[in-house]
């Protein structure tokens, strides 16, 4: 398995639509390889919570979500996700806003920009995992605002373009600060 390098904001991939696989791809050994070197990418460099594909380099509708408790997330409970051509079906409630980066707003991989988006609460959603079985499930909290932000990414929203309270973006460093004086 290899580390992926990351495209940075400014990257006109970044902001296309994402192209669907087949479902009968899936299975092969390139679709394969990129889900297995995206999920290293992810954990071995602890980046974040979750890499689209567009993230680095591949203007296809895939995404992983591996949640693990960190610095930030002293809380969160490990969430391991793959998905292929995802679709929200469904928004429930209110929509809360959670602190938000991205590995592609920032050097070497990490975020460098943060800020509040509001994302809902609950969505459902229809997707195909790393074996090509469709699933159409209900995701609430830290693991349903992730998937928010991936399948953004395959539309190509940045989290930027969510953002409603411009005075909540802050730097790594300063991110850091704020959530130690939180927890």
């Amino acid at each position: 398995m290899k580390i992926l390098k990351r495209t940075q904001f400014g990257d006109p991939i970044l902001r296309e639509v994402a192209a669907h696989v087949p479902v009968s791809k899936i299975s092969s050994t390139q679709i394969q390889q990129l889900i297995a070197n995206m999920k290293y990418t992810l954990l071995k460099k602890e980046l974040g919570i979750g890499l689209a594909a567009p993230q680095i380099g591949q203007s296809l509708a895939l995404a992983v979500v591996a949640i693990r408790k960190s610095q930030t997330r002293p809380q969160a409970e490990a969430f391991d996700l793959v998905l292929i051509n995802p679709v929200i079906t469904e928004a429930v409630g209110k929509r809360a806003q959670l602190w938000e980066g991205c590995i592609s707003a920032g050097s070497y991989g990490k975020a460098d920009l943060f800020a509040k988006v509001p994302r809902f609460k609950k969505i459902r959603i229809k997707y195909y995992d790393e074996h090509g079985r469709q699933h159409h499930k209900y995701y609430e909290g830290l693991p349903a605002h992730a998937l928010q932000h991936e399948v953004d990414h395959l539309h190509g929203i940045l989290f930027v373009d969510r953002v409603k309270d411009t005075r909540s973006y802050m730097t790594h460093k300063e991110y850091v600060k704020h959530i130690k004086n939180v927890i």
